[in-house]
């Protein structure tokens, strides 16, 4: 298994935060995702879209990001990465508002910045919160039986070490998506409803969101050639590709090409197959080789139907 971890799902896996309401709560504009849904991951997820100035993306208490300053991010990257980066600029906007206020929070709660960057500063911060998840021995021999395709075939205390840290990190990500979930209200989070729209049209512009919206139930593969578990999912999604036609969507989207694609749709290890109904709605997940067996099983149960 091939993990995916960008520099913001690093900070944000460790995450377990407990914040005091904040009085600052803006209650008007609508709810970004139920407006966009799918386009914030996380953070912004519960964000107001307002009208704010021309040049401002986003307020929040203490904090604002202007347009200047996803086009200085922009311009610091590699000339090959820019214009990956053009096309997500929401997503740059997402990473630049956590910093912000991870960081806040963290120097809110006391941790020092004597002898730390700010990434040092969050970090810390986030390890503190995280120090008591743990994932216990039952988890991980239920994993190591589930996924020995996966795992090669290899014995438990081979790879059992592996296992616990990978399952770790899934409890923390799921604490980090249960407090991001409310995130945007405690801190009275506003983003530019105009600018927000003219993004949204962007980022549905992929592979995956066009299955979705095509009225026709979809099995997506996140992967990479060259990771084992990955190229050997083709032949099985090449199976499903001819037992059921058009009558099914199948589609591979390579996470090295389009990072932040795997990111929007919660992708930190690959292989993984996300199966979604005809309205383009999530019906299961799973990470890791699956088995052609199981697939077929998971596409039938959308109602699919062999050619």
């Amino acid at each position: 298994m091939l993990k995916i971890v960008p520099r913001l799902w690093m900070l944000m896996l460790l995450m377990a935060l407990s914040c005091p309401a904040g009085a600052f709560a803006d209650s008007k504009g609508p709810v970004l995702e139920k407006q966009l849904p799918g386009l914030a991951m996380n953070i912004l997820s519960t964000a107001r879209l307002a009208s704010l100035a021309p040049d401002v993306l986003l307020r929040a208490e203490g904090i604002e990001i202007r347009t200047a300053d996803i086009d200085e991010a922009v311009s610091a990257a590699p000339p090959d990465q820019r214009p990956l980066l053009n096309r997500n600029r929401f997503m740059l906007l997402e990473q630049m508002a956590a910093e912000k206020i991870l960081l806040s929070q963290a120097l809110s709660a006391g941790i020092s910045r004597e002898g730390r960057d700010e990434t040092a500063v969050i970090q810390a911060f986030l390890e503190e919160k995280a120090a008591g998840v743990d994932v216990a021995d039952a988890e991980v021999a239920a994993f190591h039986e589930a996924n020995a395709s996966m795992l090669g075939g290899l014995p438990l205390d081979q790879v059992k070490d592996s296992i616990k840290s990978f399952l770790r990190d899934q409890k923390r990500q799921a604490m980090v998506e249960s407090y991001f979930s409310t995130l945007g209200e405690t801190v009275g989070i506003q983003v530019s409803r105009t600018w927000a729209e003219a993004q949204y049209e962007i980022a549905r512009d992929n592979p995956v969101d066009k299955a979705r919206a095509s009225g026709k139930p979809s099995m997506i593969e996140f992967g990479a050639t060259g990771c084992v578990p990955c190229d050997m999912m083709q032949p099985i999604l090449e199976k499903a590709r001819r037992k059921y036609g058009d009558g099914l969507n199948v589609v591979f989207a390579h996470v090295r090409d389009d990072p932040f694609l795997g990111a929007r749709f919660g992708i930190r290890s690959i292989p993984v197959q996300i199966f979604y109904d005809r309205d383009g709605k999530e019906v299961f997940r799973h990470t890791g080789f699956y088995a052609e067996e199981e697939v077929m099983k998971q596409i039938e149960k959308m109602g699919v139907e062999s050619k």
